[in-house]
């Protein structure tokens, strides 16, 4: 897992409530084995038609958002099935840092476990966001190590697990997590192994 500690990036704004995992990335294209090439499917139904030709009225599909890393939602973004896939279609497709006033709990510890960062905030900021982001380009800073968010105007705090900000921090998944003890792993099955073969003689 890539480590992060700030971000800068062009704000997307997704004014819609109750995303679920289902419109972020559809169950057909479930089916491949690595974490890698779901970006291309992000949003499917609402980017493409049933041709596959890119819709005029999704405006993800507008070249003035093709750079955009930061994406504002509505209320409840991630509910719906559990599919991890969810949050690997949003980083390949290129998003780090998600803003809602809330997730769903599955799809809120899924991010975090994935490099995104899923950050809660006020829904009046969240709307105020996606108000500027529409009108004209919004530019976003976000500190993680500070735990804040600049807009260019104000400085905005934000709370964040204190275990899943250490492995954002450092880029460590679930994994590199474990191996941190890799030498007491290592001792205890050594000393498993002695009593075995003690016990064998």
């Amino acid at each position: 897992m890539e480590a992060i500690q700030q971000h800068q990036g062009l704000v997307y704004p997704l004014n819609r409530t109750n995303v679920d995992t289902d419109q972020i990335i559809p169950k057909q294209f479930l089916k491949r084995i690595e974490r890698t090439g779901f970006g291309e499917f992000l949003f499917y139904h609402w980017r493409f038609d049933d041709d596959g030709k890119s819709r005029v009225d999704f405006s993800l599909n507008n070249p003035e958002y093709q750079e955009a890393s930061i994406l504002v939602a509505g209320e409840n973004f991630g509910c719906g099935s559990s599919r991890e896939h969810a949050p690997w279609a949003l980083l390949d497709y290129g998003f780090r840092v998600i803003i809602a006033p809330s997730f769903a709990d599955i799809f809120y510890n899924n991010a975090l476990k994935n490099g995104i960062i899923p950050i809660k905030l006020d829904k009046t900021q969240v709307n105020q966001w996606l108000d500027q982001a529409n009108k004209a380009d919004l530019v976003l800073a976000v500190d993680l190590e500070n735990q804040q968010i600049t807009d260019g105007q104000r400085e905005v705090h934000f709370d964040i697990p204190a275990y899943h900000k250490e492995k954002l921090l450092n880029g460590w998944d679930e994994i590199a997590l474990t191996l941190q003890h890799e030498d007491k792993i290592t001792a205890f099955e050594s000393a498993g192994q002695k009593k075995v073969a003690m016990g064998s003689e």
